[in-house]
């Protein structure tokens, strides 16, 4: 029972917090603080400056040749590669397309790259494993992402030539700010290039600021009477996301051999809440939004105890 209650403990403090920022920005909305243009704004800048920021720095200061584990990194880019099928066949239920978009990135997309490290170091102190986690699903995230919003957007669908789609969904994806946070990143990693300590501090402010401003502009945006005929939805992500990859892939993660810090990597990346991220990337690529904001709030919230759920079977079986 003590170890239950120190899981969920644990769990608590790295959710909630999350949670409790999101309910923050809707507040902050609802007494006019900030107008829904400032909102706009704070989307375009977290996506177009902080979360490049913050994955470059997560990935640039990491030593992948000194760690390096195929085997794993493989596990973890095709667990998500399946993850992700997955997601694409529970969209074909919902019968407005343009939301389709939405509904994928929402099921599949994880906290790896900020819920990842925290848990992971959280645990077994400073790790590597997550940031090798990273490299196996954060680029095949971002380009799948893009892809696919960039497919289902309702202003790119109104395109009569499928060839101008397909350039321009190629376009977001080679432009992409976070894509190319990931490529810059991962370059100068293997490169070994020293970072000068302006540059470090600089970009460490930056990268700082991402989480907790594009958590507030998620909740800034949420409206609950847009929110009301999504809940079905939502909560078909919220399942799969929580549960049914985890109750797919860790067994198989097991039989694999994997235990300890890299059994707790795998699972945040295949049941973490669905990231804030998601959203800043659908408002920006012309999508609407409340499917994503919906189901981050509510795989926030729930995450709370399947994690803890998992943690405690995990650590009772003796894998970690």
């Amino acid at each position: 029972m003590q170890t239950f209650a120190n899981n969920l403990v644990f769990s608590l403090n790295a959710t909630l917090p999350v949670f409790l920022m999101m309910v923050f920005g809707w507040i902050i909305q609802k007494i006019n603080l900030i107008d829904e243009h400032t909102t706009k704004k704070i989307n375009q800048f977290v996506f177009k400056a902080l979360l490049p920021a913050l994955i470059f720095k997560d990935l640039s200061t990491a030593d992948f040749r000194a760690v390096w584990d195929a085997k794993f990194v493989l596990f973890c880019f095709f667990a998500t590669l399946l993850s992700i099928l997955a997601a694409f066949l529970f969209s074909l239920i919902h019968k407005d397309k343009t939301e389709r978009g939405e509904i994928i990135q929402a099921s599949y997309r994880s906290s790896a790259a900020i819920l990842g490290i925290a848990f992971v170091n959280n645990i077994y102190g400073e790790s590597t494993m997550a940031a090798l986690m990273i490299i196996g699903t954060v680029p095949l995230y971002n380009v799948i992402a893009v892809t696919v919003l960039s497919l289902t957007s309702p202003e790119n669908r109104d395109k009569s030539s499928p060839k101008e789609l397909i350039l321009h969904t190629v376009r977001d994806v080679v432009t992409n700010p976070i894509i190319l946070g990931i490529a810059a990143g991962t370059i100068w990693s293997l490169l070994r290039i020293p970072q000068p300590v302006i540059l470090s501090k600089s970009v460490s402010y930056l990268a700082n600021m991402a989480t907790p401003l594009s958590l507030i502009a998620l909740g800034a945006s949420f409206k609950f009477e847009d929110a009301k005929g999504k809940l079905p939805v939502s909560f078909g992500i919220a399942g799969i996301k929580l549960l049914l990859f985890c109750m797919i892939f860790l067994p198989a993660a097991v039989s694999l051999g994997f235990r300890g810090e890299k059994l707790i990597a795998i699972l945040v990346m295949l049941g973490s809440a669905t990231t804030g991220s998601c959203f800043i990337m659908a408002r920006n690529m012309g999508h609407k939004g409340t499917i994503t904001s919906c189901a981050v709030m509510l795989t926030t919230l729930c995450s709370a105890f399947t994690l803890t759920m998992w943690l405690f079977i995990l650590k009772t079986l003796e894998y970690i």
